[in-house]
């Protein structure tokens, strides 16, 4: 089975980064723009910015709607920080009208941390992660409440953040409040591209048997 080819949407945040750690975790990247790239894609990362600004971009560029029904369809995507509050279904604190992708069962809190004056470090004991992950919150949502079918990965264990839900993961979809594409540690785009893969395998064994 070939490496799979993972998009990044490339509206706002860190497309490099995002995709450079993509490629150290053994996949090939695409940066994505248009509707039909989004069908190139076998899974896609939704990278940090502005999480309203982003989905007005994506409605203007048409992928608002592509990219929800890949979603619905099983697309494996890993949000990061902006890119949680675009997969959640649920927002607090968010903006009158806000639209989001959708498909992770969450309520997620925007700028749960403060702002940019804020933004802190914290080394995170990370389910499937063999030592703890130094994470970097900028401005960073949080997640409230998760519903049945999701797996808190990460909390915040220390300071007066304590217990704060900072990576979630529900079935092909993954989330994270933190930048793991600016910290020098692959291990979070490893996890996502081994979902990927199994993914892969699991479709390609359902349709040779």
């Amino acid at each position: 089975m070939s490496s799979p080819l993972i998009g990044v949407l490339a509206l706002q945040g860190d497309v490099r980064e995002h995709r450079a750690m993509l490629e150290r975790a053994g996949a090939r990247s695409l940066a994505v723009r248009r509707p039909r790239e989004v069908e190139q894609v076998d899974a896609l990362v939704m990278p940090g910015g502005e999480s309203t600004t982003m989905t007005r971009l994506a409605r203007t560029f048409d992928l608002l709607e592509p990219v929800a029904g890949r979603l619905r369809e099983g697309l494996p995507a890993f949000g990061t920080c902006a890119g949680m509050i675009l997969l959640a279904d649920r927002i607090e604190a968010g903006v009158a009208g806000q639209e989001t992708f959708g498909g992770l069962d969450v309520v997620v809190r925007r700028n749960a941390f403060g702002r940019q004056v804020d933004s802190f470090e914290a080394d995170l004991d990370v389910v499937g992660l063999d030592r703890p992950f130094h994470a970097m919150f900028i401005r960073a949502p949080c997640v409230e409440k998760v519903g049945d079918g999701v797996e808190v990965v990460a909390t915040v264990a220390s300071g007066n953040r304590v217990g704060r839900i900072v990576a979630v993961r529900q079935a092909h979809l993954l989330a994270t409040s933190f930048h793991p594409e600016i910290t020098g540690d692959s291990r979070f785009h490893e996890l996502f591209v081994d979902m990927v893969d199994g993914g892969r395998a699991s479709a390609d064994r359902s349709t040779t048997s």
